[in-house]
């Protein structure tokens, strides 16, 4: 962290050493301004770390019990029996549709066609 006098700087030296570190403007020896870099964030993320509330929830959240990955996995398996965990039922990357799919695909690529007499 860089502390500079406010008399002896101007504000674009401050953005140009806060990219690199944090800068401490300094009234008369005493603190009176900070200046982050904050190159590469969006609008959401600058306003949730600057809130009490999202700090709050992140910090209860901490404070709750977690559970190991092998855990996570048994309670998410799917109620139907198949043995999948949730994500897997859902990941669409390798899964070939079922002949029931692909029938229900055709019947309703048919039914938008304009029909002719």
């Amino acid at each position: 962290m860089k502390t500079v006098g406010l008399e002896h700087t101007t504000l674009e030296s401050c953005i140009k050493d806060a990219r690199r570190e944090r800068v401490v403007v300094t009234r008369k020896g005493k603190p009176v301004a900070l200046v982050v870099g904050v190159e590469g964030l969006d609008e959401e993320q600058l306003q949730l770390g600057s809130s009490d509330k999202f700090w709050t929830l992140i910090e209860a959240r901490r404070k709750q019990k977690t559970i190991n990955r092998a855990e996570l996995e048994r309670r998410s398996k799917d109620g139907n029996g198949s043995g999948q965990t949730i994500a897997e039922k859902y990941d669409t990357r390798a899964r070939q549709p079922t002949p029931n799919q692909r029938v229900a695909v055709r019947s309703v690529s048919l039914k938008r066609r304009p029909h002719k007499p």
